[in-house]
C-alpha cells in the first residue's frame, strides 16, 4: 500500500479492526518514512453486478463510491465521522443486495440513503432530502422541517 502522504511503497498496519458485522476490515496504516497514518478499507468485491436504472431509463452499474460521496457532501461540516458514513453506505449496499435483484431504481437507493441520514444527522438528511427529492421551492423545504420537528416532539413526550 503506498503512503498517500509521501509516496513511499512500503507501510506497516498498526490496527486493525473488523467493521459492518465482518464484512470489511478497516486498518489503519503508518508509512516509516514520513509517519503519516492513514486509514484502509478491505471489503469483499460483489457480484453479480448491480445495476441502476435511472430515471430517463438509462441504466449503469452501481457506484458505491458516488454514493459515499453523495453522503458525503450531505456531511460536510456536521459532526458526523468518516467511520458513521461507511456503515450508512454499507447498510445501504447490504439492503440493496438483499433484493436479489441485479437492477434497483435510482429512487431506491435514495430513499436508502435518507432512511440512513435521517438516523445520522437530520440536517445532512435535510441536506440530501433537498437534492433527492428535488425541493423547488421553501415550502416543499419547511414541510420536511416541520415533519423532523413533530418526530422529535413525539420521541421527546414518548419517553
Amino acid at each position: 500500500m503506498y503512503c498517500p502522504v509521501c509516496g513511499a511503497s512500503e507501510t506497516r498496519v498498526i490496527e486493525t479492526r473488523s467493521a459492518d458485522e465482518g464484512k470489511v476490515n478497516r486498518r489503519r496504516r503508518e508509512c516509516p518514512k514520513c509517519q503519516g497514518r492513514f486509514t484502509t478499507y478491505e471489503r469483499l468485491e460483489e457480484k453479480p453486478y448491480l445495476w441502476v436504472a435511472k430515471k430517463g431509463g438509462r441504466r449503469e452499474a452501481f457506484d458505491r463510491e458516488k454514493l459515499t460521496k453523495g453522503i458525503q457532501r450531505s456531511c460536510e461540516k456536521l459532526p458526523v465521522s468518516l467511520e458513521q458514513i461507511e456503515e450508512a453506505v454499507a447498510h445501504i449496499e447490504g439492503r440493496l443486495r438483499s433484493t436479489g435483484q441485479g437492477e434497483v431504481a435510482a429512487g431506491t437507493i435514495g430513499q436508502f440513503a435518507s432512511d440512513e441520514l435521517r438516523k445520522i444527522n437530520k440536517v445532512a438528511y435535510v441536506r440530501f432530502a433537498s437534492v433527492y427529492r428535488e425541493f423547488t421551492d421553501i415550502e416543499s423545504f419547511t414541510q420536511e422541517v416541520a415533519k423532523l420537528i413533530e418526530d422529535k416532539e413525539i420521541e421527546r413526550n414518548g419517553k
